[in-house]
């Protein structure tokens, strides 16, 4: 089993190395239009070796990490802008492609060499289920993107290879799956051979995707379930859980944990009681403070029922610190409590939520 942290590495307290040389870097369209051919290429040159270094160094902190901890998400801009009309041609430059072409199989090689769980997650653009042609051409160029990052490191041909995956959310609700079958339909093999699809906190919730677990398999989003529900903590030995391990069709599965911010409330969330997601709207919170993700994973009682899913599924733990906080969770491993059998039915507490209501 793996715990994971997703695209940005923290450096911890103490550890003098700056942040940007550990992390990819980025541009636009915009800034690249303004530049000649020449230019633009010699600043997509800089820009891709800077992001192979920093992608070397955070796959190697993940395999210097114990066993638990080896497995990471690494952002879509390894290279930057490579869709685009404005970019693209300018990464058929020799040079350029000689760097791309001699780094990514190496990070790979390591990677695969200590048993570090690669993914990649394309932004919420990326969608299979929507009534826009164009959108929809823009999101199979994309994956087909995200695929040849993950051949060059190795991480395609076959179903998953070492766990591997490019994840996505199901799109528009009003296509269906019916539309995302459709759009699914367009991608290429090696493409549908990574491809996974995680519920969302609007549109489709677990029980929309369960139809798909046919066609590919399911990332169980547990924080995303808990707002898509209104506050129900899936149990590990829900129902639903077997339907989404046979999904993966033998690779292990992959699921996404975060914590709502500690600080919703003036007086704070209790870190040793699951939050109560109807107490909170009770109180005054909308919907939309309950889905971002805190820092760290500051609640325990949120740790110790997220470890009894790692008895199933690997965890990516989506928090601002990363590493810092997916780390938390795996030092929760160490003295984990065994998972609460039922939620307690409210975990601010009587005086907790009349006190923030009187405040407002």
């Amino acid at each position: 089993m793996r715990i994971g942290w997703c695209c940005k590495f923290v450096p911890p307290p103490g550890d003098p190395r700056p942040a940007t040389a550990l992390n990819l870097r980025d541009t636009t369209v915009a800034a690249l239009s303004r530049l000649s051919p020449a230019q633009a290429t010699a600043k997509l040159l800089a820009l891709v070796r800077h992001n192979l270094d920093a992608l070397a160094a955070q796959v190697e902190e993940a395999a210097a990490a114990p066993p638990l901890e080896r497995c990471l998400r690494i952002i879509s801009s390894v290279l930057p802008c490579y869709t685009h009309p404005v970019a693209r041609p300018r990464y058929d430059d020799p040079a350029l492609r000689a760097v791309i072409e001699t780094s990514l199989p190496a990070i790979g090689a390591r990677a695969r060499a200590a048993g570090v769980r690669l993914s990649m997650h394309p932004g919420q653009f990326c969608v299979l289920s929507t009534a826009n042609p164009a959108a929809l051409d823009n999101s199979v160029a994309e994956l087909d993107y995200h695929t040849e990052i993950m051949a060059l490191l190795g991480l395609a041909g076959g179903w998953h290879p070492m766990g591997a995956h490019i994840n996505i959310h199901g799109g528009a609700r009003a296509p269906g799956t019916e539309g995302f079958r459709c759009g699914h339909a367009r991608l290429s093999q090696a493409t549908r051979d990574l491809l996974t699809v995680e519920n969302d906190e609007t549109a489709y919730g677990l029980e929309d995707l369960l139809p798909l677990a046919d066609l590919l398999p399911i990332v169980l989003d547990l924080h995303h379930h808990w707002c898509f529900t209104g506050g129900a903590h899936i149990a590990p030995d829900d129902r639903r859980i077997a339907t989404i391990q046979a999904s993966w069709r033998g690779t292990r599965p992959m699921g996404h944990l975060s914590a709502p911010r500690q600080d919703l409330l003036p007086a704070g969330l209790d870190p040793d009681t699951l939050p109560d997601f109807q107490a909170l709207r009770v109180a005054g919170l909308p919907a939309r403070e309950m889905r971002r993700h805190s820092d760290r994973m500051w609640n325990r009682a949120i740790n110790a029922w997220a470890l009894g899913h790692l008895a199933w599924t690997d965890l990516e733990v989506e928090a601002k610190a990363k590493n810092l906080a997916s780390h938390d969770l795996a030092e929760a491993l160490a003295t984990a409590a065994p998972p609460p059998e039922t939620p307690p039915r409210s975990p601010l507490g009587r005086r907790r939520v009349a006190g923030a209501a009187a405040s407002r």
